[in-house]
């Protein structure tokens, strides 16, 4: 599976889990280059709290387009350590 926003792709990886609908990669496979430090945070009743990065490639902004959870609840275990991604990034495989 890829993740590609603004014809770069963010991450890369066979080893992805989806959760309602959306694919989860390790952080690991996240090219950290583009990544840009969020103070955005939301909360999901059964997965905890959600911190966000924004993406910056080729001078383009794209706010709050990748999610992660920094401490899941137990019910979503399966995430720690795993970021998700919207608003128009292109997740194809």
């Amino acid at each position: 599976m890829r993740a590609i926003w603004n014809g770069h792709v963010i991450a890369e990886s066979d080893d992805t889990v989806v959760v309602e609908g959306n694919h989860y990669f390790p952080a690991s496979s996240l090219d950290e280059s583009v990544l840009r430090p969020s103070q955005t945070h939301t909360v999901c009743g059964w997965k905890g709290t959600a911190s966000y990065y924004s993406l910056e490639v080729d001078g383009k902004t794209n706010p709050d387009a990748v999610w992660y959870y920094p401490e899941p609840k137990p019910a979503a275990a399966e995430i720690t350590d795993r970021v998700a991604f919207w608003k128009g990034v292109e997740v194809t495989d």
